[in-house]
C-alpha cells in the first residue's frame, strides 16, 4: 500500500538532528521491537508513571527517580506490562550517563533503551515525533485523495467495474475478489493469487454471508491468508461479496474500500435493470424465434448461433445464476449462444458443437433440462417442441436428448399428468374390486394382452386354467363396461394400464 510509513521508534533514532543513540546492544531486543507503530511520545521522572500512561508510546525520563537501584528492575518490568514500546534516558541532567542497573533491566526484558543528550530537550523529541504522525497523515490523505482520482478513471473504462476492482488490487498491493449473489467468483485481480483449494473454502464462508444476510465487514484466514470481506447491498438485497487479501486497513483505506462497495453497488444494480430488460427483450425474441423466423433476432443481436443448433430447455433453472455463469462462459470462451425465459422454463439455443456444455449446466446446478435434435431455425419450433417433450417426461438431474427418448414409445409420450388421471379413473373400478376381494384381475388382463390376448399361453404363465382367465376377462370387462372382444377395445386398455400409476 503506496504512502508514508507509519512513525516508529526506528524512525526517531534516525533522526540526526536529535542525536539519539541507542543503547540496547545488538541482537538483545525482540524482532521489529524499534519498527512497531508508535502513538506519541511522553515524559516522566515519576517512580510510577503507569497509571498516566498510554499503550505504544515512548517514555522519557532523566532518573530523579532511580534513588534505590533495587527499585529499577520493577520499574522496566511496569513499563513492559503497561504496553511502553521504549526509554529514552537524558543524560547529563541528573547523572552522568546511565545506570548500569537500568541497562540490564532493559536487556533482560527486552525493551529498547535509548540515551537522549544533553542538547536534545524532551520537547524536540516529541515534537519530531508529531511532525512524523502529522506527515504521515498528509501522506495518507494523499494517497485516498490520489486513488479515488484513479479509482474514478478505471470505472470510465469498458468493463468499468473490473477495472475497479483491478485498480484497487494495485493501490492496496493485495488480491481483490468480487463474489456475485449465488456465491460464484466473478472477478479476481490478480488472477492466480489465490489456490483454488482456499478460493473455494472462501466461497463458502461467503454464501453463508449472503445466506444469512449480514452485512458487516468480516475478516477471517485460511491456510495463512487473511481475508477482510464486505457485504454490497443492504439487508435481503445483498447482491455479492468484495474480498481483500489483507490484514488490516487504516482509515484511509477503509474510506476508498467503502467508495468501491458503493461503486460495485450501484454498478450491479445498474447491470440487474439493463438484465431484466435484456430478459424482456429476449422473451420477446423467442416469440418470433417460435414463428420459425430468425430475422428479427439476428437484427436485433446482431446474430445467432452457427447452424445446426440444438434447443434446450431447463425446468426449475436459477435463471439469473446460470444466465451471469453462461455470460462468463460466453466472454472466456467464445460460446455463442441465445438465452430466454418462457413459461415453459429457461430456454437455450446454442450450436450443436457445444451441446456437451449442457451436461455441464445441468451437473453444476442441479437441474433436468430437456435437449432437441440439431435444426435449423427455419424449424425452431419443432426443436423447441422437442425439449419441451423430453422435460414432460419427468427424467433424472441432467440433460435428456430427444432422440433418446422417441426410443421408448409413443405412450410413453402420450403420458401426461392430465392422461394419467383418465387411466386411474377408468381402472378404478377393477382396482376396488381387487383390493376388496384380493383377486388379480388387473393383473390377468395385463398379462393376457401382453400374450396377445391368447388365453392358452397366459394362463400357463398365471398357472391357472383358460377357463379360469376366461372368465376373468369377461368379469373384468363388465366392471370396466367394455366388450374386450374387440381391438379398439383391448387397445384403450392396453393403453389405459400402461398410462396408469402401478
Amino acid at each position: 500500500m503506496a504512502a508514508a510509513e507509519q512513525p516508529t521508534l526506528r524512525a526517531l533514532l534516525d533522526r540526526r538532528d536529535l542525536g539519539l543513540r541507542l543503547v540496547s546492544p545488538d541482537g538483545s531486543l525482540p524482532a521489529e521491537a524499534l519498527d512497531r507503530p508508535l502513538r506519541w511520545v511522553h515524559s516522566s521522572d515519576l517512580a510510577d508513571p503507569t497509571p498516566f500512561l498510554a499503550e505504544d508510546l515512548v517514555l522519557l525520563t532523566t532518573g530523579t527517580q532511580f534513588d534505590d537501584a533495587a527499585a529499577i528492575d520493577l520499574y522496566v518490568s511496569r513499563l513492559i506490562d503497561r504496553g511502553v514500546l521504549g526509554l529514552g534516558f537524558g543524560t547529563e541532567v541528573h547523572r552522568a550517563g546511565i545506570p548500569e542497573e537500568l541497562l540490564t533491566a532493559c536487556v533482560t526484558r527486552g525493551l529498547p533503551l535509548f540515551e537522549v543528550p544533553y542538547r536534545t530537550p524532551f520537547i524536540a523529541v516529541a515534537r519530531a515525533h508529531s511532525e512524523a504522525i502529522a506527515a504521515q497523515a498528509y501522506a495518507r490523505r494523499s494517497w485516498a485523495l490520489d486513488t479515488q482520482r484513479g479509482l474514478a478513471l478505471a470505472a470510465l473504462r469498458p468493463r468499468g467495474l473490473d477495472a475497479t476492482l483491478d485498480e484497487l488490487g494495485r493501490r492496496l498491493g493485495a488480491w481483490v475478489g468480487m463474489f456475485d449473489a449465488a456465491g460464484a467468483l466473478a472477478v479476481a485481480h490478480p488472477r492466480g493469487a489465490v489456490g483454488r483449494d482456499v478460493l473455494d473454502d472462501l466461497g463458502e464462508r461467503v454464501m453463508e454471508i449472503l445466506t444469512r444476510g449480514l452485512e458487516a465487514g468480516q475478516s477471517l484466514t485460511i491456510d495463512e491468508h487473511t481475508f477482510m470481506l464486505f457485504t454490497i447491498g443492504r439487508g435481503g438485497q445483498l447482491r455479492g461479496v468484495i474480498a481483500l487479501a489483507i490484514d488490516a486497513l487504516d482509515q484511509e483505506a477503509r474510506s476508498v474500500v467503502t467508495s468501491v462497495i458503493a461503486m460495485a453497488g450501484l454498478s450491479m444494480e445498474q447491470s440487474e435493470q439493463l438484465a431484466r430488460s435484456r430478459r424482456r427483450l429476449h422473451r420477446q425474441l423467442l416469440v418470433s424465434l417460435l414463428d420459425d423466423d430468425p430475422a428479427l433476432a439476428r437484427r436485433v443481436l446482431g446474430g445467432l448461433p452457427q447452424t445446426p443448433v440444438v434447443v434446450a430447455v431447463a425446468a426449475d433453472a436459477p435463471a439469473g445464476a446460470l444466465t451471469d455463469w453462461w455470460e462468463r462462459q460466453r466472454t472466456e470462451h467464445g460460446t455463442a449462444s441465445f438465452l430466454a425465459e418462457s413459461d415453459d422454463g429457461l430456454t437455450i439455443c446454442l450450436s450443436a458443437s457445444d451441446e456437451a456444455l449442457l451436461d455441464e449446466v445441468a451437473t453444476r446446478f442441479g437441474i433436468r433440462i430437456g435437449v432437441s435434435e440439431p435444426e435449423e431455425f427455419d424449424a425452431f419450433s419443432r426443436a423447441h417442441a422437442q425439449a419441451v417433450t423430453v422435460l414432460r417426461q419427468r427424467g433424472a438431474i441432467g440433460a435428456e436428448r430427444y432422440a433418446d427418448t422417441i426410443g421408448t414409445s409413443i405412450l410413453s409420450a402420450l403420458a401426461t399428468d392430465e392422461a394419467r388421471l383418465v387411466a386411474e379413473s377408468r381402472l378404478a373400478p377393477l382396482r376396488e374390486h381387487d383390493a376388496r376381494t384380493g383377486s388379480a384381475l388387473e393383473w390377468s388382463l395385463r398379462c393376457w394382452l401382453e400374450h396377445d390376448a391368447r388365453a392358452e399361453s397366459a394362463a400357463a404363465v398365471l398357472g391357472v386354467h383358460r377357463h379360469t382367465l376366461r372368465a376373468r376377462i369377461a368379469q373384468a370387462g363388465a366392471l370396466l363396461g367394455t366388450d374386450l372382444s374387440t381391438f379398439p377395445a383391448r387397445a384403450e386398455l392396453w393403453t389405459l394400464l400402461q398410462t396408469a400409476r402401478e
